[in-house]
């Protein structure tokens, strides 16, 4: 089966969820009496396949983020990129969650996939998804800049429009597909003389990028909304050898100015 579905193209993350959804049918018919006994028992569980992240560094990240705003993805990609946001909690932001005067966003839903209903707006999965994000400047003024834009695009449509307060929408007023957006991106990218990244790692490269300038990974952890500092450390464990170096030499530069203090 794993051969046949992989063939096929499919991912080892969804060939290990195809053998946990029927290996748990499958016992239950045996406790039912339907099944004598469960054959996924005696197949070893596809393995799940963890596909390297890609950084980008800023001079990269600049290029990327200036091409977008020529393709009409300006505000969307910097935000990502400015946030570390989840591309369903970047689509299912609403303007109730943004208070630009005090520079922040709050986290409060997101577009998810659901089989057999398509994308549907949930509730974040924990407490840690649930978070409120300080902006920057440059993110607060491209916000402000692309409501400005979506309100005359508001007052052109009239009552065509529909108001349902998303940030990021169609030309309509409804929310963006989040395919699209995943297409759009990975096509934009190719036009480019930058390395084949994916829309999740620009969160991978916001997380890193703020590592590597010395913010404490708790920090990194609240705006990533992981539920433990472990998971952050974990996931970013590429920049800790980094990391590690600073720390050493900002442990002996301390040493150094108390020793000239006491001269």
């Amino acid at each position: 089966m794993e051969e046949a579905m992989t063939s096929r193209g499919l991912s080892g993350s969804t060939v290990n969820q195809a053998h946990r959804i029927l290996h748990k049918a499958l016992k239950d018919a045996v406790k039912w009496g339907v099944a004598l006994r469960n054959v996924t028992e005696t197949v070893t569980p596809p393995r799940k396949s963890t596909r390297e992240m890609q950084v980008l560094p800023p001079a990269d990240l600049k290029t990327l983020l200036y091409a977008a705003e020529e393709a009409g993805m300006g505000s969307l990609l910097l935000l990502a990129a400015h946030t570390g946001l989840r591309r369903g909690e970047l689509l299912g932001l609403k303007w109730q969650d943004v208070e630009l005067s005090q520079g922040m966003l709050s986290v409060q839903r997101a577009l998810r996939v659901v089989s057999g209903k398509g994308y549907i707006v949930a509730e974040p999965k924990s407490s840690a998804d649930r978070r409120r994000i300080s902006l920057g400047p440059v993110a607060v003024t491209a916000l402000r800049q692309h409501g400005a834009t979506q309100a005359e695009l508001r007052l052109g449509l009239g009552p065509l429009w529909r108001d349902e307060d998303w940030v990021f929408t169609r030309s309509d007023g409804r929310h963006l597909d989040p395919d699209v957006v995943t297409h759009r991106f990975r096509k934009l990218v190719q036009g480019l003389d930058i390395p084949r990244i994916r829309l999740h790692d620009l969160r991978h490269t916001h997380a890193t990028l703020l590592l590597l300038a010395g913010v404490h990974p708790k920090v990194v952890q609240e705006r990533l909304g992981h539920s433990s500092i472990a998971i952050t450390l974990d996931t970013y464990s590429h920049v800790l050898p980094g990391l590690q170096e600073k720390a050493a030499l900002a442990f002996e530069s301390t040493l150094e100015d108390v020793q000239e203090a006491t001269l």
